[in-house]
């Protein structure tokens, strides 16, 4: 085939125009359909036809899990926040305000495997101007400091295995400044809310074991309270 012969989708058939097309590594598809992916995946053109068919269908079908969010908190003061659904165990990341419209991935608080917060530091030189109009270096030089500040929660999903967002609006000037120490915070609280929750997730979803309680001496599975089932008293 040609670089100038016309190009179908492999995706839903139609045909693709001038600059876009998005290759698969069997096929092609369309920049209508591209649009459908997952903003997290990453591997676009390292997956062949059938997998982006599977991964749209996903897509399709995670419609009706943002339609049931519920949103209980919601932290970030950029343009991108992360949302809970506490009540439901699930959360998001979105920079929409029109996230229904969007469909963003919604997951499972035990999906989480780790976060982190990354700092990027950027430096630039001040310089001055001479006697003679040119821009020269102080002795010694001088700099400022600008800040960025990224997310980056792993996660266990077929689909992708990272979420980095920025948390900042714009550079930050100055460490220490009011908007340094809100996004530092903001960052420690997404930090200790996700490990938390997937702690949580996970001890819920554990099979629960009969121990023998040591007030009526039954053999009992200790409910969500940590009571025996017979005699209703506190174990451990």
């Amino acid at each position: 085939m040609g670089l100038f012969d016309k190009k179908y989708c492999d995706i839903c058939g139609e045909k693709i125009g001038l600059l876009g097309n998005r290759k698969l590594e069997d096929g092609n598809m369309c920049k209508e359909c591209a649009k459908l992916l997952s903003p997290w995946m990453t591997d676009r053109r390292g997956s062949t036809v059938e997998e982006i068919k599977e991964h749209l269908a996903y897509r399709e079908q995670n419609r009706s899990s943002v339609e049931a969010f519920n949103v209980t908190r919601v932290i970030g003061s950029g343009y991108t926040k992360i949302y809970f659904d506490e009540d439901a165990s699930k959360w998001m990341v979105t920079g929409s305000r029109k996230w229904k419209e969007e469909n963003p991935d919604i997951l499972d608080f035990s999906q989480v495997t780790g976060c982190n917060l990354h700092i990027d530091e950027n430096r630039s030189e001040i310089k001055r101007t001479d006697s003679q109009g040119n821009e020269v270096s102080y002795n010694p030089p001088r700099y400022e400091y600008s800040y960025d500040f990224d997310v980056i929660i792993h996660v266990n999903s077929p689909w992708f295995s990272e979420i980095k967002f920025r948390l900042n609006q714009g550079d930050i000037e100055g460490r220490g400044s009011v908007e340094y120490n809100q996004c530092m915070r903001e960052g420690d609280e997404i930090k200790k809310l996700l490990s938390g929750l997937r702690e949580q997730a996970r001890q819920a979803s554990a099979p629960k074991t009969s121990v023998i309680c040591p007030h009526c001496g039954a053999s009992t599975v200790p409910d969500d309270n940590g009571c025996c089932e017979y005699c209703c008293a506190p174990i451990g």
